[in-house]
């Protein structure tokens, strides 16, 4: 394996890839998406490495550095895929494994000789630019000709990326019916607004949405812009999320930026309800920053800076391994660019029903090592409490 390594560094580093497809997945293995396709970019004059995974019925997108993409790139090679074609100025390659995984690279006179660096080109956004939209003009995001106000369009963009991640979610739920969506700490509701719209108005889903927020004058604003807009299932609610009540299942739970312990509740509401999906963006984590300690990570422990991201870190790993433990396929993603805001993680679980054993062995062991009782724990009560005795 370590001339495909070599081979990735190279081609990489030194900038020489053009285009990448890894495909032929090795029996036995758990199939996640079934090709990898790779190329070049230029985001804001930095070359990125643009990698887009081709699942059945979606296709999903991320852009690396060059020790992120070697590092991805050949984990796959090793235990995921049994074939590569590399297209590269010098060469073109085609990797191909054994089924014992002993690799064979064959190498060809290059048939490509350009870069592609069509991320710097105009992107396809799911709400598109100089299209009049009528929330995105109330909301003071566009002007009425669908021109993105320039000091707004860190969040056309955001708003866009949201709707990407929401579009991943859709196939997990049950279009058949109507959906309920619950998103806890809606604040002005920009994403809850572009959530309705999306669904609703684009997908033409019968869907029903209710936004929470503490802030009784936010919600009177955010229900006064719904009934404008005639956005007739759209409704905000005052309230916090521990004492909401009324709703005996829901189909979709979202938490943007819910603060500290608040994260833990809606979640909880969320296993309580049996949500299909689930997306979080923790904010503010208080909780274990001076419970947590190992004599081993004292170098890490002992400054401020970096036990708080290291605290909000392991908070985060407990929230999606507890997510595991109830029954949800988990990820944990990156939301937006980091230039945008620190709080960019988002923890996405899918519903499948089965518990995960190993993730329960993981979780025991984490605790101890960290010395914690998170209080998640005691948000989500009996069941979670029962599975990890």
């Amino acid at each position: 394996m370590e001339q495909i390594l070599k081979l990735l560094e190279t081609t990489i580093k030194e900038e020489k890839l053009i285009y990448a497809v890894f495909s032929n997945i090795r029996k036995g293995v758990d199939k996640e998406f079934k090709k990898l396709k790779i190329k070049p970019v230029l985001i804001k004059n930095e070359r990125k490495w643009h990698f887009e995974y081709e699942y059945d019925t979606k296709v999903t997108h991320e852009n690396l550095s060059d020790v992120e993409a070697i590092d991805i790139a050949y984990g796959l090679c090793a235990t995921y895929f049994k074939q590569a074609m590399i297209y590269a100025l010098d060469a073109d390659y085609q990797i191909l494994l054994s089924k014992k995984g002993i690799p064979k690279i064959l190498k060809k006179a290059p048939s490509r000789n350009t870069f592609d660096l069509s991320h710097n080109r105009k992107k396809n956004y799911i709400i598109e630019e100089n299209v009049p939209n009528p929330f995105l003009h109330a909301l003071g995001v566009m002007n009425e000709k669908g021109q993105v106000n320039k000091k707004r369009y860190d969040k056309f963009r955001q708003l866009n990326r949201y709707l990407e991640i929401i579009s991943d979610c859709v196939p997990h739920l049950d279009t058949t019916k109507k959906i309920q969506v619950v998103d806890f700490g809606c604040g002005k509701a920009y994403l809850t607004f572009a959530m309705y719209y999306y669904l609703v108005e684009m997908l033409h889903l019968d869907a029903d949405i209710i936004g929470l927020d503490l802030k009784t004058d936010v919600i009177e604003y955010c229900n006064d812009l719904a009934n404008k807009l005639k956005y007739k299932n759209l409704h905000f609610v005052q309230g916090d999320i521990k004492s909401f009540a009324g709703l005996n299942h829901v189909d979709m739970v979202v938490s943007l930026h819910a603060c500290d312990t608040a994260t833990d509740e809606s979640l909880a509401k969320a296993i309580e309800w049996d949500a299909d999906v689930i997306l979080a963006v923790p904010c503010c984590q208080h909780e274990l920053f001076k419970k947590m300690h190992n004599p081993i990570m004292a170098s890490m422990e002992k400054h401020g800076l970096i036990k708080e991201r290291l605290s909000s870190l392991i908070t985060d790993s407990i929230r999606a391994n507890v997510l595991e433990i109830m029954g949800y396929n988990t990820q944990v993603l990156e939301f937006i660019d980091m230039e945008h805001t620190p709080k960019n993680i988002l923890i996405r679980g899918y519903k499948t029903g089965q518990i995960n054993e190993s993730a329960i062995k993981e979780y025991k062991e984490f605790k101890h090592f960290w010395h914690v009782q998170p209080y998640i724990e005691q948000a989500v009560g009996k069941t979670l409490q029962e599975r990890i005795k």
